[in-house]
């Protein structure tokens, strides 16, 4: 039987409280986006609230699946976040509660959570399309004239374009208008210029009223019989008020759903597998019907076989059959005869295979559309488990409550997630891309992430310590620490100048000797540098001697030496001699040619700092120790 624990029910009751906020926020904000994409669609339609209603209950009912994985990040951010800042994850680990463990009814939730999401998915989400899509066709169609733009050709109302330079808003009057008119055929069209009117849809709505005044009409007349001595050919009317009535239903009602029953998000599981069959078949039948056409085009003459024509054509290779010397015998005009013949035949079959190929083109990308709907119905539910394994193991390490990192940090990985599962989808639907590659590429990408963050949130392994990455970065780009030693209050024991000025001389001796021996303006041989590694203690001892002497003057009260020893540099003792301690890494970024050009010209610019810091500390240590002797000099004579 299985119990529930009181930390069960407590991080269970964190969590939820969290979820119940941060879903109804992720909501509100997925459908600010959507509603900002298509305000333009319900502003100024007239449509009732009822209209409004359901348009804002489906959308809002599809758009749970997608808000559902940005809740569980979010809340699972915020809710190990607030447990680590105020200790409580500490005492449950010092409990000896292990971080997987407490995790355990959260798991369960974020279980429950994908199931719904696929349910959602599977079930609601088809429906909801289906009548937003239906509600689109059917706004469409409500109120054109007030759906008519400013400075651009509205094409929305049948058989006519109409331009608006200028629309009032208020009264509805529109100035500078030119309206095209499609009436009979080509040469029956019509333009209409007015400086003012106004469209209004007539009671029945079946029709517009448009009032134009101050304006002129112009109409082509070449399709009419008036015979050869007609001297215009087209009529011209000029006017100061006109009404045109055009016909347009405008009462909304719902657009045939068979329009759309073609769009795989409008289907459901059972439904995509019916449809992938019967594209199948209708397709495989197309292409069928296609190959014997083409088959037919081949062997034009109904009584010749396959067999046939290629003993003919065999016959004729045999016989020495030239077709450029029969073509040499025609006439002129019965060679362009032949070329245009032939060339019309082309185009014939071109158009012939370019259509054929905007069908089968087709149909292809609506199998794929099918076909990635029913992937994108388990991943969105996978997504829900991924983000919840992302979302508590960074709480736990980041540990901070509240809405400010843990919102930053979910905007990351949603970004991420959008980019990756947006490409996989574009590029899978165009073909460019497998179906499975394009959208398991977030799963794929997401899922590694999510095993690192939970292994080392469960080890207590320090991940986003600042202080490291600074530190890792520093040393990988070769910045310079600068050396800072401050003057002290409390001096125990003051410094031994002497033997201090002694050691700094040998040091100079040594770091000379050094300069003069080693090449290290030269660039280094590749091969030593990462397969005959050879430790270059020369260095390190003169570091070393070098920071005992710091060490030792540092606890000196003269200001000249204390400004003098923070001139010296910090030696990097290692960083000329090879890329990384070990050889398997030195070998590897050899092998890596762009990653070992970086770490090789990084090398050599460690090995020519190495020179101007030899150079520093001799000049540096010259000038302490004349500073040193001057000052024995000075009180030798002071005790004489």
């Amino acid at each position: 039987m299985i119990r529930i624990k009181k930390l069960d029910l407590f991080i269970s009751k964190q969590f939820g409280v969290l979820f119940i906020g941060t879903f109804l926020i992720c909501q509100f904000v997925l459908m600010m986006q959507f509603l900002w994409q298509y305000v333009d669609r319900l502003i100024g339609k007239g449509l009732s609230m009822e209209v409004l209603g359901q348009f804002f209950w489906y959308m809002g009912l599809m758009l749970v699946p997608q808000a559902l994985p940005l809740a569980i990040l979010l809340s699972s951010l915020i809710a190990y976040g607030n447990l680590g800042e105020s200790s409580e994850l500490t005492a449950i680990k010092a409990a000896g509660i292990s971080l997987l463990r407490s995790m355990r009814s959260l798991m369960v939730l974020s279980l429950l959570a994908g199931l719904l999401s696929f349910y959602f998915q599977n079930q609601v989400a088809p429906h909801a399309n289906m009548k937003i899509m239906q509600l689109f066709i059917s706004m469409k169609q409500k109120s054109p004239e007030l759906e008519i733009p400013e400075g651009v050709f509205y094409d929305g109302i049948p058989n006519s374009n109409i331009y608006v330079q200028k629309k009032d808003m208020k009264t509805g009057k529109l100035y500078g208008i030119m309206i095209y008119r499609m009436t009979g055929s080509y040469e029956d069209q019509a333009i209409i210029l007015a400086d003012s009117g106004m469209i209004q849809s007539t009671a029945e709505k079946k029709h517009l009223l448009v009032n134009l005044w101050s304006g002129e009409w112009f109409e082509n007349m070449e399709s009419q019989q008036l015979g050869s001595s007609a001297a215009v050919p087209y009529r011209r009317e000029s006017f100061a008020a006109k009404r045109i009535l055009i016909d347009f239903d405008g009462e909304f009602s719902l657009a045939d759903a068979s329009s759309i029953s073609s769009n795989a998000k409008t289907k459901s599981l059972s439904q995509l597998t019916l449809g992938i069959d019967s594209l199948n078949h209708v397709y495989d039948s197309i292409g069928h019907a296609f190959y014997t056409d083409a088959q037919r085009s081949i062997y034009a003459l109904p009584t010749t076989t396959k067999r046939d024509s290629l003993r003919d054509v065999q016959a004729a290779l045999k016989s020495n059959y030239n077709i450029d010397s029969v073509y040499s015998k025609l006439s002129a005009e019965a060679k362009l005869r032949v070329l245009n013949s032939a060339l019309n035949e082309a185009q014939t079959q071109v158009s012939d295979l370019d259509f054929k190929s905007l069908v089968t083109s087709d149909g292809d990308r609506y199998i794929r559309e099918h076909k990635i709907e029913m992937i994108n119905k388990f991943t969105l539910a996978l997504t829900c488990l991924i983000f919840f394994f992302i979302g508590a193991p960074l709480g736990a390490i980041i540990r901070k409550g509240g809405l400010g990192v843990p919102v930053i940090t979910s905007v990351l990985v949603f970004i991420i997630y959008f980019i990756l599962d947006n490409t996989g989808y574009r590029m899978a639907r165009m073909g460019m891309w497998t179906i499975a590659f394009g959208k398991g590429l977030a799963p794929a990408v997401l899922t590694p992430l999510a095993a690192f963050v939970t292994y080392k949130a469960n080890n207590d392994s320090v991940v986003f310590n600042f202080d490291q990455w600074v530190e890792l970065f520093r040393k990988m780009l070769g910045l310079r620490v600068k050396r800072s030693i401050q003057g002290k209050e409390v001096i125990i024991q003051d410094p031994n100048y002497l033997d201090d000025a002694a050691k700094l001389r040998q040091i100079v001796a040594e770091a000379q000797a050094y300069s003069l021996r080693h090449h290290l303006r030269k660039a280094p041989h590749p091969v030593k540098v990462f397969f005959k590694y050879h430790p270059d203690h020369d260095v390190e001892r003169i570091n070393s001697e070098l920071e005992a002497v710091i060490k030792d003057l540092g606890n000196t009260r003269d200001k000249i030496v204390l400004t003098a020893i923070n001139k010296y540099p910090v030696l990097a003792v290692k960083a000329h001699t090879r890329p990384f301690e070990r050889k398997w890494m030195n070998i590897t970024a050899a092998v890596i040619v762009p990653v070992g050009l970086f770490f090789y010209f990084r090398m050599w610019s460690f090995r020519v700092r190495l020179l101007r810091d030899l150079r520093t500390i001799i000049s540096v240590s010259e000038e302490i120790i004349g500073h040193i002797e001057e000052v024995a000099g000075k009180r030798q004579l002071r005790q004489l």
